[in-house]
């Protein structure tokens, strides 16, 4: 009695489009870090390439040429963690974009040739890597001295908000025009300007510019303690099924649960009889409180979309003070993947 994750890829393509449709006239690159939040890397970029998808990024080199290999032609992706040399050339020779915005990475990355794209990272304030604003014009005349020689090719400029309040995000903002107008100001052409996230990039137009990376809201995770996003919702379900029957319903996500302790007492899952209370979470299985009737194989939704009274993955993690991501992250690889059309 397997445990599954049910992923709908055609509730998926309509948040791309959602979404799309809201950045407009800005491209929107879909996240897909982390074998995209745990969902699958392939099928993922498959089905938001059918709803217009043509740019795709991760933090990781791993997710990020799993996408490239699906993209093809169709879509640029970007990738983001300052990695090793053999990654270093692993993603450049399989056509991916590097986020750089470190001084040594910039020498390693141009000593690697091919030329390798790179969208150069200012610091506006986050201190998530990024170079400092006083060494960003000396950073920018060597990436413009690197171009020149055919190492590089600088395709974009970019960098992180702490999306903290919206006066912290104007002060990011500010810093990012000035970085921007001092690198063209060092003979570098930047087709693409990329700074906000999914919170900032819905609720800010002018945050835009040409592209605007959009993770949580693509797979209808909203933001915590923020509102449903028009036109998305979840695109994936946890279902697990009865294995045994007592006082309460036992459940198991197979070898390693994943389902985070702290939720025992405060959520509850859909049920053949309606939403009950998760009453019990061990290192292997958790407890449902009964309803009438209840049987061996009874299937358990823990989060879904809310048709059945199911929490939503951002309900749960409200309940543990975390971000709507974390209890996608926390499914086991060795649950199953179900893919619907």
């Amino acid at each position: 009695m397997s445990a599954e994750l049910r992923v709908n890829l055609d509730r998926l393509r309509a948040n791309v489009r959602a979404v799309r449709e809201r950045m407009a006239p800005a491209e929107v690159l879909v996240v897909i870090k982390d074998d995209a939040y745990g969902q699958g890397v392939e099928p993922i970029v498959g089905a938001a390439l059918d709803a217009g998808a043509r740019w795709f990024g991760g933090i990781d080199v791993d997710s990020a040429v799993r996408a490239k290999s699906v993209a093809g032609d169709r879509a640029r992706v970007f990738c983001w963690m300052t990695v090793s040399d053999d990654e270093a050339r692993a993603a450049i020779a399989a056509g991916l974009e590097l986020g750089v915005g470190d001084a040594a990475y910039l020498e390693q990355v141009a000593a690697i040739g091919g030329p390798a794209t790179v969208h150069l990272k200012i610091d506006t304030g986050l201190r998530r890597n990024g170079v400092r604003p006083e060494r960003w014009r000396a950073f920018c005349a060597r990436a413009a001295e690197h171009e020149r020689a055919g190492r590089i090719r600088v395709a974009g400029i970019w960098s992180h908000i702490a999306e903290a309040s919206d006066a912290d995000d104007d002060v990011s903002r500010a810093l990012f025009d000035a970085a921007v107008t001092v690198a063209r100001g060092e003979g570098l052409s930047p087709e693409i300007r990329h700074l906000a996230a999914s919170a900032a990039a819905w609720h800010r137009p002018e945050f835009r510019y040409e592209m605007v990376r959009i993770g949580a809201f693509c797979y209808g995770v909203r933001s915590a303690d923020g509102p449903d996003i028009p036109g998305t919702a979840p695109i994936s379900s946890l279902v697990a099924k009865a294995i045994s029957i007592g006082e309460d319903v036992e459940i198991s996500l197979g070898a390693v649960d994943g389902y985070p302790s702290a939720l025992a007492g405060r959520a509850h899952a859909a049920t053949p009889g309606g939403a009950r209370p998760v009453v019990r979470v061990d290192p292997f299985s958790s407890r449902i409180e009964a309803w009438p009737g209840a049987a061996v194989g009874d299937e358990v939704i823990l989060f879904g979309d809310g048709g059945h009274g199911e929490p939503t993955p951002t309900d749960l993690a409200e309940l543990i003070d975390t971000v709507g991501e974390e209890p996608l992250l926390r499914v086991s690889p060795l649950v199953s993947r179900v893919y619907t059309p």
